[in-house]
């Protein structure tokens, strides 16, 4: 393996399925999922995330980073307040998140995930 690798995106085929630890509470989101690098031993994942509106409560077992590309979203941990994330905002997610995200327009993110 080379220690530069170029992300490319649309060249990977979409995973076209709520990610795990993901449950629909209202409306009826869909979401995709482009999975464009992954470390040799698996602990790392990045890639791009689309899901359109409605609000998935979620269940993290890793520590993300996000970009927002577009879209607007509304993330709330259990017991925190409402954050809400718009194109060109990063956040960072602890591997402990538990919350939802309510998907106010269709978004997209960049995402970095180690397991």
């Amino acid at each position: 393996m080379t220690s530069v690798t170029k992300i490319i995106d649309k060249t990977v085929e979409p995973i076209e399925s709520d990610l795990d630890g993901w449950v629909k509470q209202t409306g009826n989101p869909t979401m995709k999922t482009w999975i464009e690098y992954k470390s040799e031993d698996g602990s790392i994942l990045s890639g791009r995330w689309e899901a359109t509106q409605g609000t998935y409560h979620a269940t993290y077992g890793g520590w993300e980073f996000v970009q927002i590309m577009a879209g607007k979203a509304i993330v709330t941990a259990e017991g925190g307040e409402p954050l809400t994330l718009s194109a060109g905002e990063s956040m960072v997610f602890e591997k402990t998140f538990v919350g939802t995200w309510e998907i106010i327009e269709p978004i997209t993110k960049h995402f970095v995930l180690k397991l």
